[in-house]
């Protein structure tokens, strides 16, 4: 069962992350949808967001944590730019 929504009021998709393991605490991320577009593939609406999101969940995944893991006490929303600095570049 996924985790993961769109949400069309911030144009992002909203997914959950577990920094410390399964057994830790869930932590709420958000991907926007320009990378979603310009780097996994999504080429609709919402449900072609959310795909995008479930088929590089690992990558999408393993950045925002390590994204939490650099602010713990800030959300975590990721950008194309987020992307490019980690070296992950459109298919």
């Amino acid at each position: 069962m996924t985790e993961a929504i769109y949400c069309f009021d911030t144009a992002t998709v909203r997914f959950a992350i577990y920094p410390e393991g399964p057994e830790g605490d869930r932590v709420v991320a958000e991907i926007s949808e320009d990378p979603l577009r310009d780097l996994f593939g999504a080429t609709g609406g919402g449900d072609t967001l959310v795909a995008a999101y479930e088929a590089h969940r690992a990558s999408i995944d393993a950045l925002a944590i390590e994204r939490h893991h650099e602010a713990p006490r800030h959300p975590v929303l990721l950008e194309t730019h987020d992307f490019e600095m980690a070296g992950v570049h459109a298919e």
